[in-house]
């Protein structure tokens, strides 16, 4: 069990000075929500998903109800629930129910795909390592981003926030690149994002309705695309 433990945290190492990185900007996200250094860190301790805490201090910052949040939250998290039924096939078939939802606590998009390309049962303890090594970085980088978040001149903070969006769209463009199908569930994504902000009949949703709005009508639609037998990536 320790062997393992010790392995995962190496494997794990590259992902947490990703994280670190990543967070950073996270945290000055937090700094515009109001929050302090250390309820950021606090936040980014008990939920590492960068597209959900940012959606999230986005809501916060926007006034956006709680329901609103919610919603919003359990959208952009949806892909974890697929994620989490793929791991529970990896895992050790003696792991105890416990161990499983401590496993639970952090599946990421990294994470599951380190756990996922081990050809051997995921060991639970395995999986302790890599969350040892993820999760503190990920918190540290949400503090300082957030710490300097609050030395910044505002000017310069919402300069400083754009990062977080060239961090999504620097993981969406490689798909797209080699995907029509995804190249056009952005566009349409972003087409059907402006128009509820313009149109006088939506322009009075919340973001965080819009963004659930998008998100489950074009993940519909997507899903009802079926790829043809033979076909590559396009």
């Amino acid at each position: 069990m320790r062997g393992g433990f010790h392995k995962g945290m190496r494997d794990a190492v590259p992902v947490a000075l990703g994280y670190l990185a990543v967070s950073f900007t996270l945290g000055l996200a937090a700094t515009k929500a109001g929050l302090t250094p250390w309820q950021a860190a606090f936040a980014s301790l008990i939920t590492n998903t960068s597209a959900g805490q940012f959606a999230g201090f986005t809501a916060m910052a926007a006034g956006t109800s709680l329901l609103e949040t919610a919603v919003a939250q359990v959208v952009v998290n949806l892909r974890y629930v697929l994620m989490s039924s793929i791991l529970t096939q990896k895992l050790d078939r003696v792991s105890p129910l416990r161990k499983r939802l401590l496993v639970a606590f952090d599946v990421t998009d990294e994470l599951f795909a380190l756990g996922v390309a081990r050809k051997e049962p995921l060991a639970p303890s395995y999986y302790y390592g890599m969350m040892a090594s993820t999760i503190p970085c990920w918190a540290l980088g949400t503090f300082l981003g957030a710490a300097l978040g609050a030395l910044l001149p505002k000017v310069v903070l919402n300069a400083a926030g754009v990062a977080l969006y060239a961090m999504f769209i620097a993981v969406v463009v490689p798909p797209a690149r080699k995907s029509r199908r995804v190249l056009a569930v952005c566009a349409l994504a972003m087409l059907m994002s402006w128009l509820l902000r313009v149109l006088p009949l939506f322009n009075g949703l919340s973001t965080g309705l819009r963004v659930a709005a998008v998100a489950l009508s074009l993940s519909l639609a997507a899903a009802c695309w079926p790829k043809k037998e033979g076909s590559n990536a396009r």
